[in-house]
């Protein structure tokens, strides 16, 4: 197979094409590894080496065979370094175990090829850390591929891979998609399991999954690793179908509303976020939906000061237990500037300032849910701006405190942040150019449990404004 003829199949062609015998799945592997060596060099998407042989995994998958890459965060598999974006670290730690998704993802038959860049710890909204230096959007190698799941959607974007591992506390799977031109679903709370290193990352903001190139990829994977853990704090009601059939079957008529101001209250929206969405709201009502200019009330302060609580705790707990486990005293050598503020920050709140922001955190989700008995879906930009240049969110800035930094994320992606708080699922689509030739996203988000009207109302989408003619400058073939 060669780069090219590989580089135009989406997961679930690779996957049909080796069930087939048409190609084989060593075949399929080597076209991906001459692929990511080839956009390597530009992207700087990868971490470590790339695997010489891909790890082990199911040969009767869904996906038995199909390339792919965990990002270096949370999801880990057994034997292969961790460095979670961070000096701190070093070249990395060896993990024990597969983590439940990581099985999930060996069962399902991917073929893991190496570990993708994240920011720090992932709190950034860019890809771009002192221990391994920016990753580049293929789109425009100068711009941010977005965050923390940069090196992922990166590599996927230039289709050195169909699918890759991806992760989502504020926007990390979404706002990335964004910026490169990809499907990224944050499914909802307890969908994907966290463990069994994690109950509730962030306060129950994380959430895993991946970014992928097409909704049907998106969905036959949600299909291939969504499930309970024994241990796991949530139970969700299994899909009345498959997701992978509800792509095909597509959408019943909704309600829809839309809202293009920032939820966070920080920054303006770039005009061309706001004209692209409303774009796709014309395009729904002409799909039989009712779309409406409407949006669910929260208080935007009260909401940052909770995420700030909520990250910076987490932050925290996570730079002292790694400190401590690793006999280090951490400072400059070992971590950036604004992680150490965000850290210090964390270290100074009580057991009460948590509590707090989980009162804000229910008043919204519950508000948010009342909202959703009137609208199906809510439509907005996924971010404030189609894409950010690389260095306008450095995080060894040691001019910014906790709340100057986070202030500075979120003014690039407002709107992103609302579904981590309220566990629904959130998908970012593609459905938008600007005049460079950039991608610009459209966020849709749904009920609790409402990925398969999600994914019914993106696969509509798909069709009526296909995205995938439009190729980055930096792309395999």
């Amino acid at each position: 197979m060669k780069p090219d003829e590989y580089a135009d199949l989406d997961a679930t062609a690779l996957a049909a094409l080796i069930r087939s015998g048409e190609v084989t799945a060593g075949e399929v592997q080597a076209a991906a590894t001459e692929a990511l060596d080839a956009v390597q060099p530009a992207l700087n998407a990868l971490v470590g080496k790339r695997f010489a042989a891909p790890l082990d995994h199911a040969a009767d998958g869904p996906f038995a065979g199909v390339p792919f890459a965990i990002k270096d965060l949370i999801v880990h598999a057994a034997g292969v370094p961790q460095r979670a974006g961070s000096r701190l670290l070093g070249d990395g730690v060896p993990m024990p175990a597969d983590t439940h998704l990581m099985a999930r993802f060996r069962r399902a038959g991917l073929a893991t090829l190496g570990v993708t860049a994240t920011p720090e710890l992932g709190f950034n909204a860019s890809t771009e850390p002192v221990a391994t230096g920016p990753v580049h959007n293929p789109w425009d190698l100068t711009r941010s591929p977005g965050g923390s799941s940069g090196g992922s959607a990166a590599l996927v974007a230039a289709r050195a891979l169909p699918v890759a591992h991806a992760n989502d506390g504020g926007g990390s799977i979404r706002i990335p998609a964004a910026a490169c031109g990809l499907v990224g679903l944050k499914p909802s709370r307890g969908r994907t399991s966290p463990g069994p290193d994690y109950a509730d990352p962030l306060l129950g903001l994380g959430i895993e999954f991946a970014v992928t190139r097409t909704v049907r990829d998106c969905a036959g994977l949600l299909d291939a690793v969504h499930g309970y853990e024994p241990g796991d704090r949530y139970l969700l009601p299994e899909p009345v179908r498959p997701f992978a059939e509800e792509v095909r079957t597509g959408s019943r008529p909704l309600r829809i509303a839309l809202h293009t101001a920032a939820f966070s209250g920080r920054g303006t929206v770039d005009p061309r976020c706001v004209a692209a969405t409303e774009a796709v709201g014309r395009t729904l009502q002409e799909l039989g939906h009712t779309v409406e200019l409407a949006a669910p009330a929260m208080d935007p302060e009260a909401f940052d000061d909770a995420n700030l609580t909520a990250w910076t705790s987490f932050l925290a707990d996570g730079v002292d237990s790694l400190a401590a486990a690793l006999g280090v005293d951490p400072g400059p050598e070992h971590l950036e500037a604004t992680t150490r503020a965000c850290a210090d920050h964390g270290r100074t709140l009580r057991a009460s300032d948590l509590f707090a922001a989980d009162r804000v955190f229910n008043a919204t989700t519950r508000a948010v849910a009342a909202f959703h008995q009137r609208y199906d879906l809510i439509l907005t930009p996924t971010m404030n701006v189609p894409n950010t240049p690389l260095g306008h969110l450095d995080a060894d800035d040691d001019s910014l405190d906790a709340r100057g930094w986070y202030d500075r994320i979120f003014a690039t992606a407002g709107f992103t942040a609302l579904s981590n708080v309220t566990g629904n699922p959130a998908i970012s689509l593609p459905l938008g150019r600007t005049d460079e030739g950039w991608p610009v996203g459209a966020q849709l988000t749904g009920p609790y449990a409402g990925e398969g009207t999600l994914l019914a109302v993106a696969a509509d989408l798909e069709k009526a404004l296909p995205w995938d003619g439009h190729r980055p400058a930096t792309v395999v073939g």
